[in-house]
């Protein structure tokens, strides 16, 4: 999707900002950290109502396939929160280390990763939930559907702005 020259914190990329790399690698954590809030506050509530659950006393009338589904899907929201968790963590390791430029970097990939993850959390939930309601094989189909709006809106539509956007002077050499 993206070339490793529009990764964060490619030292070649003149962002227009004359910034120094240091500058550039803290102002891109902070963004980073407000783009980590927004995702960990609805990870953390959607995986909060997944633990709570298994205590439902309807949870014991669950088909087979849908306990596979629900013990899938908590193991995806686990996961997820492991990953939009990670870059603090990962920070917090590395603070003082001079290493601000590559842990944005990897941070930014964990937070890839976590959105890719919560994307298959969220449809895996949302299979979950309309099997029980509906009963029927449209929630398949529903569910597919979501998964492509999840898609379009999350990765084709910055792919689409990132390949129309025109490369800085550093990157027509």
């Amino acid at each position: 999707m993206t070339s490793a020259s529009h990764l964060p914190c490619d030292p070649g990329r003149d962002t227009g900002r004359h910034e120094t790399p240091e500058e550039r690698a803290d102002r891109q954590w902070n963004e980073l950290l407000q783009e980590l809030r927004v995702a960990q506050t609805g990870v953390q509530i959607l995986f909060g109502f997944l633990l709570a659950v298994v205590f439902q006393p309807r949870f014991t009338e669950l088909s087979d396939t849908d306990r596979t589904i629900y013990v899938v899907t908590v193991m995806l929201g686990s996961a997820t929160v492991a990953a939009l968790i990670g870059p603090v963590s990962y920070h917090r390791l590395l603070t003082g280390r001079r290493l601000k430029p590559q842990t944005v970097t990897w941070a930014s990939r964990l937070t890839v990763l976590g959105l890719v993850l919560l994307l298959c959390t969220m449809c895996s939930a949302l299979l979950l939930i309309l099997r029980v309601a509906l009963h029927n094989p449209l929630a398949l189909w529903l569910v597919g559907g979501m998964a492509l709006w999840f898609l379009v809106c999350w990765f084709v539509f910055p792919a689409w702005a990132l390949a129309r956007s025109s490369p800085s002077p550093e990157h027509e050499k």
